[in-house]
């Protein structure tokens, strides 16, 4: 087993290789697609195709560090303490028992992935993060940027998501933490911010790009890091005008910013400081910050781009559920979003402007699901969908969504599903934070090649990060994919790739075909069950106090020995 490997998984095949030496996987991996071609009379052509790739990835995890623009508001205090608190083993007692610091919500680090079938015939999970070697949150510096002055501790008291408890234990480290003067461009904001904005930067835009990127490489220095990921996790701005000889290509935009140019975006200015500082840059917000200028920006100069806005409660739900109707043949025919929360978050966002911006990003994301059916959908055909968000103060971060689906069934059938979620907020969109800066990091480390290829990086704009965000960003001229599952699918076959793994594809055939039962598991493809079915009697339900029994499944059948 390599000595100089993170993870707890090996893979043991010639096609892959471990090298101390260069300190990196090396593995032989054949990516199985089909292409298609529709012949004028309506018929369709599928030819399989095979490219084969070699997959190489750094093993020596970095020193990282991660600054958040608006790090002194609730997800920016809020992620800080928690991995603060996770690094110091912080635990507190509430009326449910004693709770421990945790990583809940992390993919990377709470979700598992199978990997293969073990010894039993069943399949063997580990966690995702031990699939690949990836940095650990605990090990994360935090920095950053707030219009804001307060300190961290006094952050997370005015955010009110976390504990009393916790906050206290954290208090003595947090006081210290600062953040950094910010850029603060009124007409991008609601204006009922201006009485937090007491922590600004002045001079140009262009002095002031200049600044956030003195500041990365003053935080670099000073924690003696090998890379710093940027993050924005501040208020929603309004969309930027996007034209021609402002922002469409990269001179265009840097002109702009020397120009001064009222519509060049705070978040945008931050784009291209840490794009010039060769700084992986993450927009946690719906608005338009990467103009086509900014990402041809990150091409030049081979940076990661990912965005954009945090999918965390209400969208994330949807995009699981209208992929579960248009797969089950069910067409969703009108979809209704409400939402009411009372954190800076919802304040900024009652502004009409900055509302538009969270709209379009939560309006989106049924498209390619229903244009993936075209007998339920004609072309150009969508569910009417609307979303409505309101201020309350009094809920805080405890955000309220209620949606309601209408979908079309059966024989000219109406099928209505209401949902009412309760989702903290910052408690939610904390994990993905670190997910974003994890998998992000370690994307920096993978280099793919064909045969006759060199090695390249992946593209500028990370859509591999499309889980993890409302509105995803990919490539220009490719598909957009806002199905949950075929997202997470994405992350995690692309991580066995890097192992040499093949796609997981749920067939389950050496539970299936006889031979391959007899291969795999070892379970007889002859003769009467191992463990036959019965059905349960009442008297075997019911224990000596007259309850239910643990033992007993109640649907009416026992699978196994109790």
């Amino acid at each position: 087993f390599p000595q100089n490997m993170s993870s707890s998984v090996f893979i043991e095949s010639e096609r892959v290789q471990y090298s101390s030496k260069k300190e990196c996987i090396l593995a032989s991996y054949d990516y199985k697609t089909t292409r298609v071609q529709k012949s004028d009379e309506g018929k369709f052509t599928v030819t399989p195709v095979s490219n084969s790739l070699m997959f190489k990835t750094t093993t020596r995890i970095p020193r990282v560090g991660c600054m958040l623009v608006g790090w002194g508001g609730n997800n920016g205090s809020t992620v800080t303490a928690c991995v603060l608190a996770n690094k110091l083993g912080v635990s507190w007692r509430t009326k449910q028992g004693t709770r421990h610091a945790n990583y809940y919500g992390s993919i990377t680090q709470s979700s598992t992935t199978s990997l293969g079938i073990g010894p039993d015939g069943k399949d063997v999970y580990v966690p995702l993060k031990d699939l690949l070697p990836m940095i650990n949150p605990n090990d994360i510096e935090f920095d950053g940027w707030d219009i804001s002055s307060i300190n961290l501790a006094e952050a997370c008291e005015r955010a009110q998501v976390l504990d009393v408890s916790i906050q206290d234990q954290l208090r003595p480290y947090m006081k210290k933490m600062k953040p950094r003067a910010s850029i603060y461009c009124p007409d991008f904001i609601a204006a009922n911010q201006s009485d937090r904005a007491d922590n600004v930067l002045s001079g140009t835009k262009w002095e002031m790009m200049e600044q956030i990127r003195r500041d990365i490489c003053e935080f670099k220095q000073k924690k003696n890091l090998d890379k710093v990921i940027v993050l924005w996790t501040a208020n929603t701005e309004r969309f930027c005008d996007v034209r021609e000889g402002l922002n469409d290509t990269a001179d265009n935009l840097l002109t702009s910013i020397k120009q001064n140019e009222d519509e060049v975006s705070p978040s945008t200015l931050f784009a291209v400081a840490s794009i010039l500082e060769e700084c992986t840059y993450i927009n946690g917000s719906p608005q338009n910050t990467f103009v086509p200028g900014c990402i041809e920006l990150a091409e030049r100069h081979n940076v990661f781009l990912g965005g954009d806005d945090f999918k965390s409660g209400q969208t994330k739900i949807k995009s699981v559920l209208v992929d579960f109707l248009v797969s089950a043949g069910l067409k969703p025919t009108s979809i209704v979003s409400y939402n009411h929360l009372g954190n800076n978050d919802g304040k900024n966002l009652s502004a009409p402007k900055q509302f538009r911006s969270k709209e379009i990003s939560k309006s989106n994301v049924v498209d390619d699901m229903v244009e993936s059916n075209n007998v339920l959908y004609s072309t150009g055909e969508k569910p009417d969908h609307c979303v409505v968000i309101k201020y309350v103060p009094y809920v805080g971060d405890s955000k309220r969504a209620l949606d309601e689906y209408t979908s079309e069934i059966f024989m000219g059938g109406l099928n209505t599903i209401s949902l009412h979620n309760t989702c903290e907020d910052s408690l939610l969109a904390s994990p993905l934070i670190l997910d974003l800066v994890i998998i992000a990091e370690l994307c920096e480390r993978i280099q793919v090649k064909t045969v006759e290829g060199q090695f390249e990086r992946f593209h500028s704009v990370l859509s591999i990060l499309s889980y993890l965000l409302k509105a995803p960003m990919v490539p220009p001229g490719t598909p957009v994919v806002n199905a949950l599952f075929r997202q997470r699918a994405c992350i995690e076959n692309i991580f066995r790739a890097c192992v040499g793994l093949p796609p997981i594809n749920h067939m389950l055939l050496e539970h299936k075909v006889p031979q391959l039962m007899k291969e795999f598991t070892g379970t007889p493809t002859t003769g009467t069950l191992t463990v036959p079915l019965k059905p349960v009697m009442k008297d075997e339900l019911l224990s000596d106090d007259g309850g239910i029994r643990n033992e007993v499944t109640t649907n009416g059948y026992m699978n196994g020995v109790y």
